[in-house]
């Protein structure tokens, strides 16, 4: 195959992913994904220092450097179960309800072309995060409802944003050195339903539920370097900038400034140490900051919604430390396990309109694997489980429904992928 065959390949397959993605919800660490690609996710997303596949620049663009020419797909299948229980509330609907919507399939790609001056060319589509909730139109028996059914009264409720990047990143090792830059263009879905109750506490109670999906496009940068301290020891640094978006005009009655919802910077440093020649252990650690973007981070009660300032999710920022092992049992198979532990963003006093975005999962496992089929294909598998976390508020401001809530959430996933090797 020569490189136009492989280059129309590559180019469908990405198309054919970027028809799928933004339909896929996930909520790992905050709301951004726990890892991008197949191998990625059997080491609990760790990898900063560690070059996987062609996957791995999605974790730090400088990992693709020494990855070689190949193809990588693969497509996670992404089952979060989300429930609140109210109690003695006055507008929220009592007794525990359960979102719907509990599988998603969330695909990702990637494509690493080494270029004639040593340096390679890595093009990939993934999705970087995002998050659902459908809750059904229960029966509302508390007294502010008025008979009223749904979450807060207005039949149907929840929200459903979804992140995809698309990446192209240069990269290039020097000696011991390898750095990457990866310009990325960032797409944003998002729809809301059920939330009429809280249009009077918005400058814009017209623009801030049940406007079907709209789209919001914006662009930032993405940097990393890895550096070998020695055969047995990587370093690896990676992060990103802010992103720009543009306004959700939708709700701009529902996010702060009009619809304003930037995407968080983060970075994310660690280590790969080659403990025996089958056996390489990784420890990462990330912060992402999402009290910097004010739909996410500024408090429920900061003001009116939909305003400069205004009320927002009240998210904390999150930090992650991830370890991870890859054991090579044999020249055809590889072993992988990993953990990741987050810190949760919400706390008691934003539980109420955390119903919609229950991200407070914590403590996440996985195992995975690969195995090699030929000289040129790899089967690559992993399955994750996320243990449940609660956050619970014995007195919701009235304005918020009043009475005591508990948000819930745990995950489980499998993911399957493909690489080629050319």
């Amino acid at each position: 195959m020569n490189f136009s065959a492989k280059s129309r390949l590559a180019g469908g397959v990405a198309l054919c992913l970027l028809a799928g993605l933004p339909f896929a919800a996930q909520a790992t660490e905050g709301y951004f994904a726990l890892g991008y690609g197949t191998a990625q996710r059997g080491v609990a997303g760790a990898g900063v220092a560690f070059s996987q596949d062609a996957m791995s620049g999605a974790i730090n663009p400088a990992a693709v450097a020494s990855v070689g020419h190949q193809m990588n797909m693969g497509v996670e299948l992404f089952a979060p179960f989300r429930e609140y229980t109210g109690t003695g509330t006055m507008m929220i609907a009592p007794g525990t309800v359960k979102s719907d919507q509990n599988i998603f399939p969330v695909p990702n790609f990637a494509y690493n072309r080494p270029l004639a001056n040593g340096a390679v060319l890595n093009f990939a589509v993934y999705g970087n995060g995002g998050m659902n909730t459908s809750y059904p139109a229960v029966a509302n028996s508390a007294l502010g409802c008025g008979g009223g059914t749904g979450v807060f009264c207005g039949g149907e409720a929840g929200v459903d944003l979804t992140q995809l990047f698309i990446s192209a990143t240069y990269a290039k090792k020097d000696g011991a050195f390898s750095w990457g830059i990866a310009p990325t263009l960032a797409i944003q879905s998002f729809g809301a339903e059920g939330l009429g109750a809280f249009a009077g506490m918005s400058v814009n109670g017209a623009n801030m539920t049940n406007m079907a999906h709209e789209m919001s496009y914006g662009v930032g940068l993405r940097l990393g370097m890895q550096y070998e301290v020695s055969p047995q020891l990587t370093l690896g640094l990676s992060g990103q900038t802010r992103f720009d978006m543009s306004k959700f005009d939708k709700y701009a009655g529902l996010f702060e400034d009009g619809g304003d919802f930037d995407i968080p910077a983060s970075i994310t440093a660690g280590l790969a140490f080659k403990a025996r020649s089958d056996l390489t252990l990784l420890l990462d650690v990330q912060r992402i900051f999402y009290s910097d973007i004010g739909a996410v981070g500024n408090a429920t009660d900061a003001g009116a919604f939909g305003a400069a300032g205004g009320a927002g999710f009240g998210w904390d920022d999150v930090d992650v430390i991830r370890i991870g092992a890859e054991w090579q049992q044999s020249p055809d198979m590889t072993w992988r396990a990993g953990y990741a532990h987050a810190t949760n963003p919400i706390g008691p006093e934003d539980v109420a309109l955390n119903i919609l975005a229950p991200g407070v999962v914590e403590d996440h496992f996985s195992v995975g694997g690969s195995k090699r089929l030929n000289d040129r294909d790899q089967l690559d598998f992993s399955v994750s489980y996320v243990l449940s976390n609660s956050v619970s508020n014995p007195s919701i401001p009235l304005a918020m429904g009043g009475g005591a809530v508990e948000i819930k959430m745990h995950q489980v996933s499998a993911a399957i992928g493909w690489t080629r090797k050319f």
